[in-house]
């Protein structure tokens, strides 16, 4: 995915009422731009950080910046628009980076299934020898350090939606459909994915109960830049947290 005009930058002042953010500007000017991130950020947005931003050029928005990457005052880029998750992993399906999910001639999005009305993010047909594939895809941004190793952790707060979704990719997979959760990690320092069973217990035990019923679990993560954002390389996930 790059980025297409530019990316324009200013210092983060702060983020609130969810969907805003102040940034200074270079020339002193402070600016407000839209929070595409719903969920809380943690470890994702302190003061001092650099935002990069698009602007959508849509003069009946009232915000028309667009916040895309937080550059930490270590020199780690964060993906903090969420809604690109789900085009960075059908991307990553189409170039072929998850051999897991290859051979399918067809990829569709947000399309209904499973009994409790929820849509999924990409399905998956057309495969000479594989069933149907469901793919759920989470965003990753929640980085904590465990001994030396930076950690990954979903949820960043609690996520009942989660836990749902991973009933119903149960039920696709008891159905003899294949049912996939990809975390795709848009954070530049994340080298392992875990559960949060600090922040969020019953999505953890859901997801231990999945994955012992047969829900393939996928983790993908992305090298980040102004320029762009690309999803290609496998990553690790644990269940240490269970230990």
């Amino acid at each position: 995915m790059r980025f297409t005009p530019a990316l324009a930058s200013g210092v983060l002042v702060q983020r609130y009422k969810r969907f805003l953010a102040d940034i200074r500007l270079p020339d002193g000017t402070l600016k407000t731009i839209h929070c595409p991130n719903t969920g809380s950020m943690k470890n994702c947005a302190s003061p001092g950080d650099r935002a990069w931003y698009s602007t959508s050029g849509n003069p009946a928005r009232k915000y028309p910046d667009t916040w895309e990457l937080n550059e930490t005052q270590a020199g780690d880029f964060i993906g903090v628009n969420t809604q690109r998750a789900n085009g960075l992993v059908q991307a990553a399906i189409e170039q072929g980076v998850m051999p897991a999910l290859l051979g399918y001639s067809s990829i569709k999005g947000e399309v209904k299934y499973g009994a409790q009305n929820s849509r999924i993010d990409l399905l998956l047909t057309g495969h000479s020898s594989q069933a149907d594939c469901y793919v759920e895809v989470k965003s990753v941004t929640l980085c904590e350090t465990v001994g030396a190793c930076p950690v990954g952790y979903f949820p960043d707060s609690v996520s009942r939606r989660g836990t749902k979704h991973l009933h119903e990719l149960m039920a696709v997979v008891a159905q003899g459909q294949r049912g996939v959760l990809v975390f795709c990690v848009q954070h530049s320092a994340i080298t392992e994915v875990r559960p949060a069973l600090h922040i969020d217990p019953v999505y953890t035990q859901a997801l231990a109960l999945a994955l012992a019923r047969g829900v393939e679990v996928l983790a993908y993560g992305a090298t980040l830049s102004p320029l762009g954002v690309t999803l290609d390389k496998a990553l690790p996930v644990s269940m240490a947290e269970l230990l």
